[in-house]
């Protein structure tokens, strides 16, 4: 049996920490939960993590570094309303296919602004720098239009919100979105329609 490096385990550590937080939230999240989908001991788990705030932290980070890198990916080579599309359309098929990234995405405002009430301001310290990021590599594509940025990412969050309210592809609420932006159904369910 091939052991992992700790690197490899720390990485298996936030996969799995992924889809806890995005499920239970960072309060509704045990330790005991993560290392038990990891498969290691709660003891482990700290040798990898000082604690909960920081496989917390890591996984947020995560989250916006791969919607920063679809971003970065859709775009190359694009620029202006190519970019704007090819971008949307990249995002809304990542959270299709990948649900627990969107739900992790909506965990990790709410746990900002909770955060933020109580006092603690490392939560947002680093989503907000996460977040200027993905700002800025939305904003080079678009010709550095403020304003063009910033609606590209307003109707982002409006897409994140209906997607997480459930609002299936097709559904008469998305028809005031581009097409690029609409909900869409996972490749796998697309796989499984196909004959």
């Amino acid at each position: 049996m091939v052991r992992m490096s700790a690197e490899e385990r720390r990485e298996s550590v936030i996969r799995a920490a992924t889809t806890e937080f995005a499920r239970g939230g960072y309060y509704g999240t045990s330790t005991e939960a993560i290392a038990k989908r990891v498969g290691v001991s709660q003891p482990y788990l700290f040798r990898l993590f000082p604690g909960k705030k920081a496989i917390f932290l890591a996984v947020a980070e995560r989250c916006l570094q791969d919607t920063r890198e679809v971003f970065e990916t859709a775009s190359e080579g694009l620029h202006g309303e190519e970019a704007l599309h090819s971008m949307a359309e990249a995002y809304t098929q990542l959270i299709a296919d990948h649900p627990e990234k969107l739900q992790m995405q909506l965990q990790v405002y709410v746990t900002v602004a909770a955060a933020e009430a109580s006092g603690d301001h490392e939560f947002g310290e680093m989503v907000r720098r996460g977040w200027l990021e993905l700002w800025d590599t939305v904003h080079v594509p678009l010709g550095g239009d403020v304003n063009e940025t910033t609606t590209f990412m307003a109707y982002g969050m409006l897409v994140n919100t209906l997607a997480g309210m459930g609002f299936p592809p097709g559904h008469r609420i998305w028809e005031g979105l581009y097409i690029s932006s609409r909900a869409k159904p996972s490749r796998e369910s697309q796989s499984q329609e196909s004959p």
